[in-house]
């Protein structure tokens, strides 16, 4: 494996010049403004909002996420916007570096925006960045001025990942990784924090593939978890009650219909030792970070591009709009945020943006659709919008409020609601009660009016539509090309 302290000396000269460039730091008067923190943003992928020991969740081991959600402040209602397609990690990923809706930006390469990292690397931060970018090599290199065990794609066996780094000269040849890649990501991170010598302040960015399938948490991690096995979702279903549009896409063939308790019981041992085998990789970071002498003047935030259904309604991935789907943890420590905290307030992932250049003094664009969430933090506001829009494809359409939640499924012509403070587990469709109909009227209102501000033109009812019904009992699956060996055998060879 290439060593990692080369890309350090090149972070280093590029904070020198950073620093130099950047004392835009000092006001017009002369004199200097406060200290700006350093930014580390952990980004897991496919992790749902309820996997979280401190968020409620007494089955899962996450001591070091219980930690920072102890000494930070968690925000409970976090979504991701949605995705034109299934893969919504890229969407995800694209809306958190551009703070801006997927309907209006080129999702793979966004080449009209000024990213996250460009934006704080042109106010003197130092930009390093490791692990997952589903997007294009040029976005990541506008973004970042080093990286080490940079992985492009989508998915991958965790064992066996192709990694590549940034420097002076561009990106390195393709290489494969050695290790898990939560690993393999920490000891980029770690190698970054323990050899940072700069005064400029730096943004470092670690995006893992974990608790993304295959499911294949590295050595015993699912072991305490097979032993002592942690409840199936309290919406399992063993098939979603109609065809909501991505019935067969990758995610959902990992296992057969109908889903059955033995199967998804496994699945969610291994999905849960992943996440305790991420959290542990965290630990790492942020042991890191204490060495250094920077944590007190570090924001730290932890977050996911999305959640994953894991068999609630029947469903094994990401591609709904149910909260377990569309939700995902969100919680940030450091500087100035209270220990602790907690805000229901809904908002998005792609907040960060905002949120961050406003504590890094940086100029932000002004046609941004996201929203800072400082004054959240700061307590100064409860709320910085009132109802919250999500949508996938051409299939699914929601809006929510506080309480109240709208489905449309434009090319079946279904319709939920639901009452998420009575049922937030979204079992109960109310849509049909006459007494909700005011309801229903008002959130189809309020989605039209998300779908002007997004630049989504999808119609209420599809110029085609077909019916809702579906029956997948025994449909074929073959495994996709990243399933290790003995995932094919348990999952797989008994079809």
């Amino acid at each position: 494996m290439r060593p990692i302290a080369p890309l350090i000396a090149l972070a280093l000269a590029a904070a020198a010049v950073a620093q130099q460039e950047g004392s835009s730091a000092a006001s017009g008067d002369g004199s200097t403004a406060p200290k700006r923190p350093n930014v580390l943003l952990l980004l897991a992928d496919d992790q749902r909002p309820d996997t979280i020991g401190a968020w409620g969740n007494d089955a899962i081991v996450t001591p070091n996420l219980d930690a920072l959600a102890a000494r930070g402040t968690s925000f409970r209602e976090a979504h991701c916007m949605g995705s034109p397609h299934g893969a919504i990690c890229v969407p995800s990923r694209a809306m958190l570096h551009t703070g801006r809706a997927y309907h209006s930006i080129d999702i793979n390469d966004f080449p009209d925006r000024r990213t996250l990292g460009q934006t704080l690397g042109e106010a003197g931060y130092t930009t390093f960045g490791t692990g997952k970018w589903h997007n294009s090599r040029g976005a990541f290199r506008r973004s970042f001025q080093t990286g080490g065990n940079v992985f492009f794609g989508g998915m991958c066996d965790h064992d066996h990942v192709p990694v590549v780094d940034l420097g002076a000269e561009g990106f390195s040849e393709r290489r494969e990784g050695g290790k898990h890649s939560s690993e393999l990501f920490a000891d980029a991170a770690v190698g970054f924090l323990e050899g940072y010598e700069a005064d400029a302040p730096f943004f470092c960015y670690v995006a893992f593939t974990a608790p993304h399938d295959p499911r294949t948490p590295p050595g015993p991690e699912a072991d305490p978890y097979y032993a002592n096995r942690p409840p199936l979702p309290g919406n399992f279903m063993g098939q979603h009650p109609f065809d909501c549009g991505w019935m067969r896409v990758r995610d959902e063939n990992l296992a057969g219909w109908p889903r059955t308790e033995e199967v998804v019981s496994d699945q969610l041992c291994e999905y849960y030792g992943l996440i305790t085998d991420l959290d542990l990789q965290v630990g790492r970071i942020l042991a890191a970070l204490e060495a250094s002498g920077r944590a007190e003047d570090t924001l730290v935030i932890y977050a996911a591009d999305h959640g994953l259904a894991m068999g609630s309604h029947g469903l094994l991935g990401k591609q709904s709009l149910y909260e377990h789907s569309s939700g995902l943890p969100l919680i940030l420590a450091g500087p100035n945020v209270p220990e602790g905290g907690r805000s229901d307030a809904l908002v998005y992932l792609y907040d960060l943006y905002p949120t961050l250049t406003e504590v890094a003094g940086a100029e932000c664009p002004d046609d941004l659709h996201a929203t800072s969430l400082w004054p959240l933090v700061r307590g100064e506001q409860d709320s910085v919008r009132a109802t919250l829009y999500t949508s996938l494809g051409k299939h699914q359409r929601a809006v929510r409020d506080a309480r109240w939640k709208l489905i449309r499924y434009p090319e079946v012509e279904v319709t939920q609601l639901f009452d998420l403070q009575e049922d937030p587990l979204e079992l109960i469709n109310l849509a049909d009660r006459y007494e909700h109909a005011g309801t229903v009227s008002r959130l189809r209102r309020e989605l039209e009016h998300w779908q002007a501000f997004a630049g989504d033109s999808a119609p209420w009812t599809a110029e085609e539509t077909r019916s809702p019904e579906i029956d997948l009992t025994g449909a074929s699956r073959k495994p996709d090309r990243w399933q290790p060996e003995w995932v094919r055998e348990k999952y797989f060879d008994q079809d």
